[in-house]
């Protein structure tokens, strides 16, 4: 190994090499050659449930990769363990959620002092407030997630919900990270389950009105959710009733249960098309009725009010989504009517309903706002704030008869307040203001908002935070975050782990890239499918609009996504490697073509109008094979790159990563080291203890402060 200067050691002929068995195949007339196709268990299905089952030879590979690793940072234990309890020291551990009021019982989840698990708890709702230190005397412990997931290697809750008589709870969990949840039904009388169990599951459960039944979503031999079915209490699954399957591979199915509490939704959809159903819980045995056949491209959702539906759809042209009305004997599109009309440029992202008032949050150039409509005057209101960057979150209650909402305020430098708004009066009680018990200085830190010009002229926002006393004079190292993949808006809200990088000097930016939603749906649109190559200009647009603003330098980055995000690791890697001093590719999405090719695996069909069907669209072919990272890995140099990965992941497999780091290595000219770490006990959402996540995201800053020299 030769050090290169920044913290970290260049490529080592010490590293693993995976052995080259190469699969050739031919697309559209042309020939791709895959040389570590093999990394890719054949039994990948029963993997997902039994990790043990993985290939000798596979899995002696990823040991092997994971030992490389860790002796590549061994030098930074002593810095991770400082990590570790710094941000555990920002962490309130006996915090308690504040209660959601549902008859004559509040719920709430809460965690205890060490615990790495939720407690599900409630009490009466009539008890008196009591203060956060001490123990509740009107408490009950329903699911304690501690005692659950006792000497379990990964165990993580899903999903707590009571049936109407606050008689049962139906709850699932996840015991492998393979995201197969079984389902339980606890006797809130007696603390102790039933025999019903009900496997392999989304974790989704809504009771029918008589507490008797309930439907959940099963998954398919592909990990799909493909099925509602409805379990009847003290029956086998086996004897469970098909409420409803979906044909068509591209199209998940999703539960839920209207805000009135009237009906169990029923969705079918894929990342454009949307199909709504209703069935009447108080009579499970009835009907399903369909509110609109699916239309190429027409998204819709329905909630429910007395004998109308509100729907918010992006129907008639309607980018950014309005809101309608139909009756409820005839919800078809021909009887929409306009209530709340479309506005380009402002996102409506979620509507929420009460008796008397519609709620609904907004998005205007990447500023969220909630907006309150009267529903029997008409007249609205608006509910913002003053600072640059913040996020803003409406929270779904459980009640449905109230005039009372509550929301999530918090920025980059505020920790995060819960208020409940009184919709008549306007007035805000604050609830609950995040602690951190080390100490948090707000006036210590800056938030911005910055704008960087795309090479089409975009104007694309970033979000940044750095200390006040940090001197800008362009040699400052920032930690640059992007995502930009499926509509999704990135939050600029408050983060303790954060502060532990920029109390050390960083800067921390995100960069609010095409891709998402920050600046309305067609945000979104230009970042998908044959647009997607924007997304990855404006991310390295964004990398240079902070270096020419005196903010950081070349080589002074490191950038950091996630999942689709670590998609956009991989293509700016291969597109701009001189920006960057590190690259960190979280469940990286990399092997964009191999995948999108291979209709077995879990999300592919439903990928499709995200990224392109390659396999029936030259088009799409020619497009993603331009970006897809693993196939564009170039004889460069790169920057270090630490990619992270779960053996049991559904969502972006484990040998997506594998795959690209082996190739990373055999071309790459210099560099480097190129690092890869498979949590041989998770899937895609790492480790499930609260204390246990803290291990990987001191690896992750550690990493970073390796990269830039200061570690």
């Amino acid at each position: 190994m030769t050090d290169i200067g920044h913290g970290l050691r260049a490529q080592s002929t010490g590293a693993p090499v995976a052995e080259i068995r190469p699969r050739r195949f031919s697309v559209h007339g042309q020939a791709i050659t895959d040389p570590y196709a093999w990394l890719k268990a054949e039994n990948w299905q029963t993997v997902l449930k039994d990790p043990a089952a993985l290939p000798a030879d596979i899995d002696a590979y990823l040991r092997a990769e994971n030992a490389y690793a860790e002796a590549a940072l061994a030098g930074t234990a002593a810095l991770r363990q400082r990590l570790v309890a710094e941000m555990r020291g920002r962490i309130q551990e006996d915090e308690s959620g504040v209660p959601d009021p549902d008859g004559p019982f509040a719920y709430y989840t809460r965690h205890r002092e060490g615990g790495q698990h939720p407690l599900i708890c409630r009490r009466p709702a009539t008890a008196p407030d009591v203060p956060q230190a001490g123990p509740d005397p009107a408490e009950t412990i329903l699911i304690d997630g501690d005692r659950e997931g006792e000497g379990l290697p990964f165990f993580e809750i899903a999903a707590a919900v009571h049936s109407d008589d606050h008689a049962r709870l139906a709850w699932s969990a996840d015991t492998k990270g393979s995201e197969l949840y079984t389902i339980r039904i606890r006797d809130l009388a007696t603390g102790l389950d039933l025999d019903d169990r009900v496997e392999a599951t989304s974790g989704e459960a809504v009771w029918a009105g008589d507490g008797d039944s309930f439907w959940y979503v099963a998954l398919d031999a592909n990990h799909r959710p493909a099925k509602v079915m409805r379990h009847r209490l003290g029956t086998a699954q086996t004897q469970d009733e098909t409420v409803y399957t979906e044909a068509d591979a591209g199209y998940f199915v999703h539960i839920g249960r209207t805000q009135s509490g009237a009906f169990l939704d029923v969705t079918a959809s894929d990342h454009e098309t949307a199909e709504v159903r209703l069935l009447d819980r108080h009579a499970p045995a009835g009907p399903l009725r369909l509110v609109q056949p699916r239309e190429p491209l027409l998204i819709y959702g329905v909630e429910h009010r007395g004998d109308r539906l509100y729907i918010r759809t992006n129907a008639d042209g309607a980018e950014d989504f309005k809101i309608v009305t139909a009756p409820l004997d005839a919800p078809g599109r021909a009887n929409w009517t306009d209530l709340v009309p479309h506005r380009p440029g402002v996102m409506i992202r979620h509507l929420h309903l009460l008796t008397g008032h519609l709620v609904r949050l907004e998005i205007e150039n990447a500023r969220p706002r909630i907006v309150v409509r009267d529903l029997a005057s008409g007249a609205e209101h608006s509910v913002a704030f003053a600072e640059e960057a913040y996020a803003l979150g409406l929270r779904s209650g459980l009640a449905f008869d109230t005039a009372t909402i509550r929301f999530v305020y918090s920025s980059m430098t505020t920790p995060s307040e819960t208020w409940d708004y009184a919709c008549d009066s306007r007035d805000r009680t604050l609830r609950k203001r995040q602690a951190v018990p080390s100490g948090h200085d707000p006036a210590a830190y800056v938030t911005r908002r910055l704008f960087a010009t795309a090479p089409d002229g975009e104007q694309v926002p970033i979000s940044l935070l750095h200390r006040r006393d940090l001197v800008l004079d362009g040699s400052a190292p920032l930690l640059l975050y992007g995502y930009g993949s499926y509509g999704t808006l990135m939050p600029a809200g408050f983060r303790t782990n954060l502060l532990s990088l920029v109390d050390r000097g960083f800067v921390y930016a995100i960069a609010h890239i095409r891709g998402g939603t920050e600046k309305g749906w067609r945000w979104y649109l230009d970042g998908k499918r044959a647009q997607k190559p924007n997304t990855f200009t404006d991310f390295i647009a964004c990398a240079r609009a902070l270096i020419g603003a005196g903010y950081t330098a070349e080589k002074r980055i490191v950038a950091h996504g996630g999942s689709a995000g670590g998609m956009l690791m991989g293509a700016v890697a291969n597109m701009a490697p001189e920006l960057f001093a590190g690259i960190v590719a979280d469940v990286p999405f990399v092997d964009v073509l191999n995948t999108m090719l291979d209709a077995e695996l879990p999300l592919t069909p439903p990928e499709w109008p995200e990224w392109g069907n390659p396999g029936a669209s030259d088009a799409d072919f020619r497009t993603i094979l331009s970006y897809s990272p693993y196939d564009n890995v170039a004889a460069q140099a790169y920057p270090a790159i630490l990619a992270l990965g779960g053996l049991t992941d559904p969502r972006v497999t484990y040998w997506e990563p594998a795959k690209w780091v082996a190739r990373l290595r055999a071309t790459m000219t210099g560099g480097g080291p190129v690092l890869l770490r498979i949590n041989m006990e998770a899937g895609h959402g790492g480790a499930a203890g609260r204390f246990d996540r803290l291990e990987e995201v001191a690896l992750i800053y550690a990493f970073a402060l390796m990269a830039v020299g200061k570690a």
